[in-house]
């Protein structure tokens, strides 16, 4: 620990309801609850329902918080990848893909993942493609670091710099398909909903088909990670306190929902729970075995193909 963040403090448990008959237990520094004034920590997320539902506890306090305050920083998932390169933020959202460039600085927590689990990232266009009528069609792209871009390159078996593709913000990419700024969408986040209502079709989806080659484990897609500044037991205190905070969400779901909607583009209340309901599960609790092991291949394949430099270990908060 450094000078500035002083010295490691005695922990304490507190318990709260996680569920019907269960407790979730969250460690906090007996410093951090004796007046001492609360320790700001930058949260990164998006600003989507799902992100909005998970955090709602820490929002709106409704769990104990250790003595920490967590400043909400709400960017799109490109420009948070991008902040986590310079380790800007001392918690944030990125994608598994992007953990690649990140792994000196941050270790996952083994909470708040994003898994397609049987759905995810699709190509849209104004009619259905083929796979090879797609590989000469411009592809509108929500970031180079998303996970949905490396599925694209697996799935095309191409490495970027053999893609005909530009980078749009994702909230902008059906616009680019219908203009004809680009022939195909990548789309990610609420538009794996709403594609429907642009007039689109879909030419693929990628959780359908990364399941389908890889023994139906869910496609990692997201996820959180924490700051290596802060000490093992303390990123552990804090993991603690952010698991809880999903469980509190799932626990009071009508509560936490209606806190999303806000950030809901697009979406009634009904799509809007639908949309929490694909990507804050138990996935989201913990990764298990299988979720990690979907991290693996899906990194090692894109390793092989010579599509990201190195397979980073992963290094998980337990």
């Amino acid at each position: 620990m450094t000078e500035e963040r002083g010295a490691p403090v005695a922990l304490r448990a507190f318990r709260l309801p996680a569920k019907p008959g269960g407790v979730v237990t969250i460690r906090a520094g007996l410093a951090r609850l004796t007046g001492m004034e609360p320790r700001t920590l930058t949260l990164g997320h998006s600003p989507d329902p799902d992100d909005a539902f998970m955090h709602y506890a820490l929002a709106a306090e409704r769990i104990p918080l250790g003595g920490y305050r967590f400043q909400h920083i709400l960017q799109d998932i490109q420009t948070l990848n991008e902040r986590a390169t310079r380790g800007e933020l001392d918690i944030t959202a990125i994608s598994i893909h992007a953990y690649v460039h990140v792994a000196d600085q941050y270790a996952l927590l083994p909470n708040g993942a994003s898994m397609g689990d049987g759905y995810g990232p699709m190509l849209v266009a104004p009619r259905r493609l083929s796979r090879a009528e797609l590989a000469g069609k411009r592809i509108a792209v929500p970031g180079e670091m998303t996970s949905a871009f490396l599925a694209l390159q697996l799935w095309l078996d191409r490495p970027a710099a053999e893609i005909d593709y530009e980078v749009v913000p994702f909230d902008q990419i059906f616009a680019a398909v219908k203009s004809g700024r680009a022939d195909v969408g990548l789309i990610i986040h609420e538009g794996q909903l709403t594609w429907q209502q642009e007039g689109l079709e879909v030419c693929e989806d990628f959780g359908v088909w990364w399941g389908r080659e890889n023994d139906g484990l869910p496609l990692p897609l997201g996820g959180n990670v924490i700051s290596k500044r802060f000490p093992a037991e303390e990123r552990r205190v804090i993991s603690d306190i952010l698991r809880a905070s999903i469980q509190y969400a799932l626990d009071h779901r009508d509560e936490a929902v209606a806190h999303a909607l806000q950030y809901a583009r697009d979406m009634g209340r009904d799509l809007a729970d639908r949309f929490v309901g694909m990507y804050v599960n138990h996935w989201t609790l913990d990764y298990g075995e299988r979720g990690r092991e979907s991290i693996r291949r899906f990194l090692g394949q894109a390793q092989e193909r010579g599509f990201i430099p190195r397979v980073p270990e992963l290094e998980f908060v337990v």
